[in-house]
């Protein structure tokens, strides 16, 4: 049987998951003198606790004998297993993951780096699960997967600029100034899997103009869900949601990121997941 494995990193519903069948690894997080795994705490209470610290949240990758225990498994079951994670330009679950791979000697698990986070993953894992349930391959599987993966977008606005610059990608005259002039970056996924910022826009009307050119360059590929998500607080991602339904975007869903692209972002953040043409 093919099965696939996601770590935290891909803010999907730990229940929805068990339906599926899809193996699920958490992502350490720390903030300040306080750590948990990813699911321990809601997302709310994630947000709420990076308001009120001044200090930038860091997360910490499994270790590979986290891996090894489940790749042990499917080993012993027989079963074949493609892990679709975080990107390796976010954090170090490839490496651990490969390692353990090779520690365990299975040529059955197949490591597909997402070079991105959060719904991306979702739109991958649920489009790798369309195809095993139509017969298709392992190998066919993760060929299919990346062969989409560049084409996947995410964008996000970001209505504060606290955390960049906790992250230290502002200075803090960068953010002070930034500030003062409403910037709101726009940020996504660069080719190696990083945060990256698109535009800084000033002020939330032209953010909500440039995230909707941006997206109208594209032609969206309606065979793939269309996510819109936000952080904390939903003001911003109704409008936005708004403005996607009056460009005839269907959107699929709303959904809440989560603690891994939420420590770049912030409150009040909104942003989109879709795949292009």
């Amino acid at each position: 049987m093919i099965k696939f494995l996601i770590d935290s990193g891909s803010d999907c519903n730990k229940e929805q998951l068990q339906e599926k069948g899809i193996e699920y690894i958490p992502i350490a997080i720390s903030i300040g003198d306080k750590s948990f795994r990813d699911g321990e705490i809601s997302k709310d209470e994630f947000y709420k606790l990076t308001q009120e610290s001044e200090e930038f949240p860091k997360t910490a990758q499994p270790s590979p004998q986290d891996f090894i225990d489940i790749f042990e498994k499917i080993k012993a079951d027989g079963d074949e297993l493609i892990c679709i994670l975080l990107s390796s330009g976010l954090s170090g679950l490839i490496q651990s993951a490969t390692l353990a791979k090779n520690m365990v000697e299975y040529d059955k698990i197949h490591i597909v780096d997402s070079l991105s986070a959060t719904f991306v993953i979702k739109v991958l894992v649920d489009y790798g699960i369309q195809l095993r349930d139509s017969g298709k391959t392992a190998e066919e599987i993760v060929a299919a997967i990346k062969e989409i993966q560049p084409k996947v977008r995410m964008y996000a606005v970001l209505d504060t600029l606290d955390n960049l610059y906790k992250g230290g990608r502002l200075s803090k005259i960068e953010a002070g100034i930034g500030t003062i002039a409403k910037i709101k970056p726009l940020i996504y996924f660069t080719e190696d899997g990083k945060v990256g910022i698109k535009a800084k826009s000033i002020g939330k009307k032209k953010a909500l103009n440039d995230i909707m050119k941006l997206i109208s360059n594209d032609t969206i590929n309606t065979d793939f869900p269309v996510y819109s998500m936000y952080s904390i607080g939903t003001v911003n991602n109704e409008t936005f949601t708004d403005r996607l339904k009056e460009a005839n975007i269907e959107v699929s869903d709303r959904l809440q990121i989560g603690p891994t692209i939420g420590t770049h972002i912030g409150p009040e953040a909104y942003g989109i997941v879709y795949v292009a043409e």
